[in-house]
């Protein structure tokens, strides 16, 4: 097995576009909810969500290529393009068939759907526009990324819900660990504040109708009322650990395991004993070669809905038992709202920088929560070594994720 390393980092999140401005809005505990601007929502119960500012595709790519791309697509372009530039690669000097993509998309271009299907009832099949389906299906986010930086490696592109940017990620770890790719770009991409988007979730009970933006995404309180809908992309370099060596990179933090499971439940709550989540992060941990007493810092899936804050709560007292009050537990979606597919990526790009500078984020607007749920869920930052952090994904259908990272050592 090879050793993979996180090399680069790339964002486009609801609190700043690019590392420098997120990882500051993170550290200050900043949130990106406001009134939605997509679109009016008038008739909507929902009137929040934490959209993506001032984004600029002409700034990433050319405008004929910006046009060509939805915005699921651009972001993923904007992101990779950062992670690329972050880790150094010069392109030209690597074999192109050694450099992969893995990036996932949880429901692509809605934008697209609901703009093409207004044609064909307002004006006729024939109005359809003729790259409505190239625009549309979820891996043009791999596909404009590999295109736009010429990457021939393996490319994916993992739909599994809400567990989409970590599964991407951990699907890339490996593919370097069994030899396939050298470095590839990974991670994942969504623009899913739109009409039907927010009609559907909000049926579904699942979303926050607070209208007060300190109060609407509550991981682990006892206020919570579901999650608020982000937006953006988080992609990352992976790289086998000799390549990297070989070119003098900067070296982040080292992904040490993957593990994945499914709830064979519901179609869109977690299991109630949280056995299917406690599953992942135990084979996560197992394939790390991390004992469960070890780790220190979990970042949860944490979306702010009931049933998942509990459930998952339940996960983590299953597998670490008297251990688990002692973990320091955060939500990332506290500042940024739920991503759907991306929302796996940014937090381990979270956890990668929260194990670089010794951080960890506070749950924000986290107060009290209930009985069962008396977990350390972080009300305040701390500062503090953290030398492995757990990442979870809990997504619709029962798909769970795990990914282990941990500080880079030059001996396993």
């Amino acid at each position: 097995m090879k050793r993979v390393v996180v090399t680069g980092l790339g964002a486009i999140t609801p609190i700043g576009n690019g590392m420098e401005e997120f990882w500051n809005g993170i550290r200050q505990g900043k949130t990106g909810f406001g009134p939605i601007t997509r679109f009016d929502t008038t008739d909507y119960k929902v009137k929040l969500a934490a959209e993506v500012k001032h984004f600029e595709p002409e700034r990433y790519m050319d405008p004929k290529s910006a046009r060509r791309m939805e915005q699921f697509c651009q972001f993923a372009v904007a992101a990779a393009d950062e992670a690329i530039r972050d880790a150094g690669l010069d392109l030209e000097k690597e074999d192109p068939y050694r450099v992969g993509c893995s990036v996932g998309s949880g429901v692509g271009s809605l934008q697209a759907i609901e703009r093409e299907y207004g044609k064909l009832l307002q004006k006729g099949p024939s109005r359809v526009g003729p790259l409505f389906v190239p625009l549309m299906i979820s891996n043009m986010a791999a596909g404009n990324v590999s295109i736009r930086f010429g990457l021939k490696g393996k490319s994916l592109n993992v739909v599994t819900a809400c567990a989409t940017g970590t599964n991407s990620i951990g699907e890339a770890f490996r593919t370097i660990q069994y030899g396939d790719a050298d470095v590839m770009a990974a991670g994942g991409t969504e623009s899913a504040v739109t009409p039907v988007s927010i009609a559907g979730f909000t049926s579904l009970t699942a979303l926050s109708e607070s209208q007060d933006p300190a109060k609407c995404s509550l991981p682990f309180d006892s206020r919570r009322s579901g999650f608020v809908m982000g937006e953006g992309a988080g992609i990352v370099i992976l790289e086998e650990l000799e390549h990297a060596r070989k070119r003098g990179a900067r070296i982040y933090a080292e992904v040490l395991g993957y593990g994945c499971s499914s709830d064979a439940y519901h179609i869109t709550s977690p299991a109630e004993d949280g056995a299917g989540a406690a599953m992942a992060m135990q084979c996560a941990l197992r394939d790390g070669g991390v004992a469960p007493q070890e780790l220190t810092y979990l970042n949860a899936h944490g979306t702010g809905t009931h049933h998942n804050d509990l459930f998952e709560t339940r996960a983590v007292k299953l597998l670490f038992g008297e251990h688990a009050y002692r973990l320091r537990i955060n939500s990332t979606k506290s500042m940024i709202g739920h991503l759907l597919g991306a929302a796996g990526a940014v937090e381990f790009i979270t956890c990668v920088k929260e194990i670089q500078e010794g951080f960890i984020h506070q749950t924000v607007g986290y107060q009290e929560s209930e009985e069962e749920m008396d977990l350390d869920y972080c009300r305040e930052s701390r500062t503090e070594e953290v030398p492995y952090a757990l990442s979870n994904s809990l997504g619709f259908g029962g798909h769970n994720a795990s990914i282990l990272i941990g500080k880079y050592r030059e001996q396993p």
